[in-house]
């Protein structure tokens, strides 16, 4: 999901002391630091990307013990803190331009936007469906959890009917893990392979964005003839990705 900073390997930053005096300069930095605060584990979480209640009940009640400070601390990056309790999960997003104080001095964009691949697109998508008729339904559970070999005849229905189906179950497993990569999903089960719908999905895709991005995949399908190429698709914002 969100990726580790690139660090610079001519830059240094990375050499061992080489001699006693820079051992002695490391010891007096490490010495002087800032005592550490509650939250500072929290906010590297959030950087990362979202922060669930049921991973971690401990970084969750932190995080809300110490919401208006970390608040603070990511608006000077530029960046909000969105806290959503009912679904119990917290997310950085990067402010809009217009969400900016005109005086306001610029900050540059911490996180990037990548566009999706077609396939992670199109799973956004389905998985989004899939979450909605989840939550429309009067059920015990509160995790959407849905078997591979339940995607795949809806996932089949956007290639070329000839595409052979084995193949197009390794596709489908490797768009999963990318979007588990970026915390959209979680599996649950390796065998038969079952995975959880992260509901950070209704903040990627909401319900009035849905619509919009079904009908500009199913003009991507169009255009393709029902090809399998591998293509960015940029129908909307929610078909990017944002990370640090």
């Amino acid at each position: 999901m969100a990726e580790s900073p690139m660090e610079d390997p001519d830059s240094g930053l990375n050499d061992h002391p080489s001699s006693s005096t820079d051992v002695d300069r490391l010891h007096r930095a490490a010495a002087n630091l800032p005592p550490p605060c509650e939250w500072s584990g929290v906010a590297v979480r959030l950087l990362q990307g979202v922060l669930y209640h049921d991973d971690s009940e401990q970084n969750w009640e932190i995080l809300l013990r110490n919401t208006t400070l970390l608040s603070d601390y990511f608006a000077k990056l530029g960046l909000m803190l969105v806290v959503d309790e009912a679904d119990a999960m917290a997310y950085l997003r990067q402010f809009d331009e217009e969400e900016w104080p005109n005086d306001y001095p610029e900050i540059p964009r911490l996180f990037r936007r990548q566009p999706l691949s077609y396939e992670a697109t199109l799973l956004c998508v389905l998985l989004r469906d899939e979450l909605r008729r989840f939550e429309e339904q009067e059920v015990f559970s509160d995790r959407c959890i849905i078997a591979q070999s339940d995607l795949l005849p809806v996932w089949q229905a956007f290639f070329r009917a000839e595409q052979d189906a084995v193949k197009l179950n390794r596709q489908l497993g490797s768009a999963l893990r990318k979007l588990e990569d970026m915390k959209f999903v979680k599996q649950f089960e390796k065998e038969p392979p079952t995975w959880e719908v992260r509901r950070i999905l209704k903040a990627r895709v909401p319900l009035e964005e849905l619509e919009k991005l079904r009908q500009a995949l199913l003009n991507e399908v169009a255009r393709r003839g029902q090809s399998s190429d591998s293509t960015d698709v940029k129908p909307t914002s929610t078909g990017e990705e944002e990370s640090p």
